[in-house]
């Protein structure tokens, strides 16, 4: 059987899943961000100046990095979602998030004394941010794998280190709410790691719970 005739078989069988994974993923998201927002009211909640800290770039720019990560995630599990399908607007996301961090870090270093860099990339608590990202998004991991077993994915690895990163970037995303190092080097590194951890732990267990 040739590829191209393989998964249209693919296609075709996977008939009894739904032929949009949008509508399920926006379903399942909405759910995990429910999640995520329980457990940071109970483990964490807002830094003491979260309402001044919104009139600083920086901090804003926390937000903006991790909600473009979780576009890119959820759209390249729209795409790796099903057998056959195309990942163009998942990769240009995907650039648009690398493109915007990139920018900041490099702001960041052109306008700080080379001295403060170590300061500003180790900040206040690298490794509680490590531990903490990750925690907060155990409840929205479960969540995705869970609406993604309705998907007929060609590599069920890969979709679940989609749903792994995008899990990561929503618990990430609360995480900068209380975190308060907003450096753009802090979140290059420590974020960045984090979420691929999620990200790795998702594509073990898709490996597993995600076969068809």
């Amino acid at each position: 059987m040739k590829t191209s005739q393989l998964i249209e078989a693919l296609s075709a069988d996977a008939g009894t899943r739904p032929a949009r994974p949008a509508p399920a993923l926006l379903a399942g998201v909405a759910v995990a961000i429910v999640i995520a927002a329980i457990g940071f009211a109970l483990l964490l909640g807002p830094r003491a100046n979260f309402l001044a800290s919104l009139a600083e770039p920086r901090f804003v720019m926390k937000f903006v990095v991790t909600s473009l990560v979780a576009t890119t995630a959820g759209l390249a599990i729209m795409v790796l979602g099903r057998p056959a399908a195309s990942g163009g607007v998942a990769r240009a996301f995907g650039g648009a998030s690398v493109a915007t961090l990139l920018l900041a870090v490099l702001t960041e270093l052109a306008m700080t004394p080379s001295a403060s860099w170590g300061a500003r990339l180790f900040g206040q608590n690298w490794l509680f941010c490590m531990v903490m990202v990750p925690t907060i998004s155990i409840g929205p991991l479960a969540i995705l794998l869970l609406m993604m077993r309705r998907l007929a994915p060609a590599v069920p690895a890969g979709l679940g280190f989609a749903g792994g990163v995008l899990a990561g970037a929503i618990g990430a995303t609360f995480y900068a709410a209380h975190c308060p190092d907003d450096s753009p080097l802090f979140v290059a590194v420590w974020y960045v790691t984090a979420i691929a951890i999620v990200g790795t732990a998702g594509a073990a267990l898709g490996s597993r719970v995600l076969r068809w």
